[in-house]
């Protein structure tokens, strides 16, 4: 792999991620300021019209109907005290950090080890380089990672973890084509226990054509690391694609009711008019949004900081 890249370095500090996730919600951004600021262009008072119109823009920028509903509510109630644009998006910056607040608690350590990540989401979404990303990431804080290439159905995800894998300098757990992904599981994270490793990221299928054997693969596989390691797995990772919108939250709310979520990487957000999606995800389910993505680098994925977000979103 000689022509690989040099791997890039992580970033000191997180003011560089600040400028490219303001870039990348500048669609999001510029729907909502544009039309907020067009809602007070006339000089109006906060009215049932008005409050439908900033529903409707809330909801076009896919922060949803059940969410876009609640905080239409907290406005009502505050809008005796807001006169001007400036002052209503303050309202619903305070409102909507304190949604993401409540629904993103700080990511607890690494305790066990090897501290076991199986990743799902439907193909498409960016899965794969996801993970290749996040191995690198630990990787650079000097972890010891092994990947398990457990996409078996796809020989391009395969290839493709190789490539990260060799990359950062990590190990890889592989089989043939077609081989049993629960089997590629366990051999992994026999490696791991053998090897010292500190984390282990299990790739899996995405293939929702076949949703039902599917969802009974991925119960598989994670009974199969349970076998090995009964605490095991640690974090069920879903890897979400931003641009999907309102999709997104459908594939969060299927794949948590057949396996149970316990974190969300959202990748994508650069580019899409659908910022909102990240509110709306917050919201309704009550699984933390762990990780953001921005653009293809190492450091386009960082953990999600919803003070961060609702800076760039206004």
């Amino acid at each position: 792999m000689t022509n690989q890249e040099p791997l890039p370095k992580e970033p000191k500090e997180s003011k560089g991620f600040f400028k490219r996730l303001k870039t990348g919600l500048s669609k999001t951004r510029q729907l909502l300021n544009t039309d907020i600021e067009e809602l007070f262009s006339n000089k109006r008072k906060i009215d049932d019209d008005l409050l439908e119109e900033l529903e409707e823009l809330l909801i076009t920028s896919d922060i949803g109907v059940q969410t876009a509903m609640d905080l239409i509510q907290s406005i009502s109630q505050r809008s005796s005290s807001i006169s001007d644009a400036g002052q209503l998006k303050d309202a619903l910056k305070e409102k909507i950090l304190a949604l993401l607040g409540t629904k993103t608690p700080p990511p607890a350590p690494l305790a066990a080890k090897p501290y076991v990540i199986v990743v799902i989401g439907v193909n498409g979404v960016g899965k794969t380089t996801t993970i290749g990303k996040l191995a690198a990431k630990f990787a650079a804080s000097q972890k010891k990672v092994l990947i398990a290439a457990a996409d078996t159905f796809r020989a391009a995800a395969v290839e493709q973890l190789v490539i990260w894998a060799d990359r950062a300098g990590v190990d890889i757990v592989k089989h043939k084509d077609k081989a049993d992904p629960a089997a590629v599981a366990y051999d992994a994270i026999e490696a791991a226990v053998a090897r010292g490793a500190d984390i282990v990221i299990v790739d899996t299928a995405g293939r929702l054509h076949t949703r039902v054997n599917l969802m009974e693969e991925l119960k598989k596989i994670k009974r199969t690391i349970a076998k090995k390691i009964p605490d095991a797995p640690h974090e069920i990772l879903l890897v979400l694609d931003a641009t999907t919108g309102q999709n997104a939250l459908s594939q969060a709310k299927m794949f948590n009711d057949a396996i149970g979520v316990t974190a969300i990487a959202l990748t994508k957000l650069d580019g899409t008019a659908k910022g909102g999606i990240v509110v709306g995800i917050c919201n309704a389910l009550e699984i933390p949004l762990k990780y953001v993505g921005i653009g293809e680098k190492i450091e386009d994925l960082q953990e999600f900081d919803p003070d961060l977000f609702v800076d760039a979103l206004f």
